[in-house]
């Protein structure tokens, strides 16, 4: 096919993942299922081993959107590398960030294109589930929508909570809820949306960050940068598959708060340990 006659697509949604196959499976179903389809999935890869590119050549012969995969060796945790390395694979000019452990609801996609606005990002929200529940979703579990049914969740151990507003909440009763939630609208790797080139005028997330902020900070470039933020934290909704953090360490996150506050401090929007070295 003549390359100069393929459309880019709307959007590109990136996922970043590290050795979590049952996790990443369950939530490209999820895309699978989404009503807005003008998107590609770009694969952010931390260093997963053949299983995970098997299951991607797998799934690429079931899901309609396009899926690219961009690896990396793995040396540790070092999600704002790949995360670099996928911004510049995306061949849209809209970029929305999840994680592999996010399953998203069929109008998600669309919410965030739908919303999308020269000079601002999207902070949408998340609903976290338990370990049980997460392992008992189904692919037909997915495509029917019943994981995020409050109902359906409630039959299988799920606690009640002012959080099931985040699935049950529609039209004016999510945007109510979004405009009064003291939860800041600030940029979220689980659920976040913005313009590429914002994300390359600021030259994409410090590399020297890892575990413990490293999307909050790039958000509080891009606030730098002049731009504001929407929150979606009742609209564009994602269900939260549980794991262990066990790349989490006290050293990370001291390390990262003083590279947060430096960027606050000096009003930061350029590092110089982004995309451009």
């Amino acid at each position: 096919m003549d390359s100069s006659k393929i459309v880019a697509p709307k959007v590109s949604v990136i996922i970043s993942t590290y050795n979590a196959e049952a996790w990443l499976q369950k939530v490209l179903y999820g895309y699978n299922c989404q009503i807005f389809r003008d998107f590609e999935v770009v694969i952010a890869d931390d260093g997963s081993g053949p299983k995970t590119k098997a299951l991607l050549q797998q799934l690429q012969q079931e899901v309609f959107y396009p899926i690219v995969h961009v690896w990396q060796e793995d040396e540790g945790f070092q999600k704002s590398r790949i995360l670099n390395k996928a911004v510049l694979a995306c061949n849209a000019p809209y970029i929305i960030m999840s994680d592999g452990d996010c399953i998203p609801r069929n109008d998600f996609v669309g919410v965030h294109h739908e919303h999308k606005k020269p000079g601002y990002f999207i902070s949408g929200g998340y609903y976290m589930l338990t370990m049980g529940v997460s392992q008992e979703i189904t692919q037909a579990d997915i495509e029917a929508q019943r994981c995020f049914n409050v109902a359906w969740l409630r039959e299988r151990g799920m606690p009640k909570s002012f959080k099931d507003r985040k699935l049950t909440s529609k039209g004016f009763a999510s945007t109510l809820l979004n405009s009064v939630t003291p939860t800041n609208a600030s940029w979220n790797g689980h659920n976040a949306s913005g313009w590429k080139t914002d994300i390359l005028k600021i030259n994409g997330f410090d590399e020297r960050m890892q575990y413990g902020g490293q999307d909050r900070e790039l958000g509080e470039r891009l606030f730098n940068l002049g731009l504001k933020s929407k929150q979606l934290r009742y609209t564009a909704v994602v269900i939260h598959l549980d794991h262990k953090r066990g790349y989490k360490t006290p050293e990370s996150i001291a390390k990262n708060k003083a590279i947060r506050k430096e960027t606050r401090n000096q009003k930061k929007v350029w590092t110089d340990f982004g995309i451009s070295k």
